[in-house]
């Protein structure tokens, strides 16, 4: 039976269990997870570990930086901080490409940063997003995070497209809120991409729709463990 670790390409849509579910289908392995949860509407890497000698393991992969390419609307706040949520607008001032480029900076290095209330944060045993969805308070506390870098691929308004290299544990959504906080126009994560895990990179995944068969999994196993 197929096991190892493997760098799945996750497209939109699905959650990062679906791929997980998928994989058991063509693998008929259960004992099967994943390092770092992407949301639906975020695409890339996902390293999945395939049976129990490996899932014990699996926890290597979660603590390494991860690169993401984002892409952020200007002018609106979302409830979810991202375009699932409830919009509202906030200003249609344009700002400049200079003060794009100085927000951006100023989120560089290590902070403190509030997770989304609609995230997998747990308070006292139940995920964030449940409590925030069935009308109850959420309270989440800061957490540390390093914000290693961030690089602006284009900026067109409302659209500002990024590049930024995180530890993990870092939201990107609560980082696209910030800026807009910072800017004083609003703003919320359209879409993201993972690029790469560590050392890892989405260019060397399988595509979720593409695999068919065990066969189709083999290009994408990783040989080697951090």
């Amino acid at each position: 039976m197929l096991s190892g670790f493997f760098l799945i390409d996750k497209p939109i849509g699905p959650t990062s269990h679906d791929v997980v579910g998928v994989l058991r289908r063509i693998s008929g392995e259960r004992t099967i997870g994943h390092a770092g949860t992407l949301d639906p509407l975020a695409s890339g890497l996902l390293i999945v570990a395939i049976g129990r000698e490996f899932t014990k393991q699996i926890d290597k992969f979660k603590n390494l930086d991860k690169i993401y390419e984002a892409e952020v609307c200007l002018g609106e706040e979302s409830n979810t901080y991202d375009r699932e949520g409830s919009l509202t607008a906030v200003s249609d001032r344009q700002p400049s490409e200079k003060e794009i480029k100085e927000i951006l900076a100023n989120f560089v290095g290590a902070q403190e940063q509030l997770p989304p209330i609609f995230s997998a944060k747990k308070i006292k045993g139940e995920s964030a997003y449940k409590s925030a969805r069935a009308g109850r308070s959420v309270e989440l506390k800061p957490v540390s995070v390093n914000i290693k870098g961030i690089d602006l691929i284009s900026y067109h308004y409302p659209k500002v497209v990024f590049s930024t290299e995180v530890s993990a544990g870092t939201y990107i959504r609560s980082l696209a809120h910030d800026i807009g906080k910072k800017l004083g126009i609003g703003a919320y994560l359209f879409n993201l991409r993972r690029v790469s895990i560590g050392g890892f990179s989405a260019a060397k995944a399988i595509k979720l729709d593409e695999i068919r068969s065990v066969d189709d999994l083999l290009p994408g196993q990783i040989s080697s463990v951090v």
